[in-house]
């Protein structure tokens, strides 16, 4: 249980890194950019320690797919940024996928 604690702040902080590095004005804003610097190394941190339990392309693919549809709600909520049809249809598509993986795979340790 504590390995998808550490998978769920390694994303929570990739996101909060990412969405950080549109706020840092290509790093010319202080605050942001230290969040953004802060974050990944968080992220990057936490993943390593999941990668003790759970297999790099299962875990990466779960950090990755999560994160992109974290940061495009952020995207939609706090820039504005719009979400078409196809893009929509491509994050339920990844959803579903990390659904299929979860729920399905014995690649993923339970």
């Amino acid at each position: 249980m504590k390995t998808w604690l550490f998978l769920a702040v390694a994303i929570v902080s990739e996101v909060i890194a990412t969405s950080s590095l549109k706020a840092s004005d290509g790093f010319t804003r202080i605050g942001p950019s230290l969040l953004t610097a802060a974050g990944y190394m968080l992220a990057f941190y936490m993943l390593s320690l999941t990668l003790r339990q759970i297999p790099v392309g299962v875990a990466y693919a779960l950090w990755s797919g999560v994160g992109i549809v974290l940061v495009s709600i952020v995207g939609w909520v706090m820039y504005g940024q719009k979400l078409d049809a196809p893009a929509m249809i491509g994050m339920g598509l990844i959803v579903a996928g990390v659904l299929v993986m979860n729920l399905m795979s014995k690649s993923v340790a339970h």
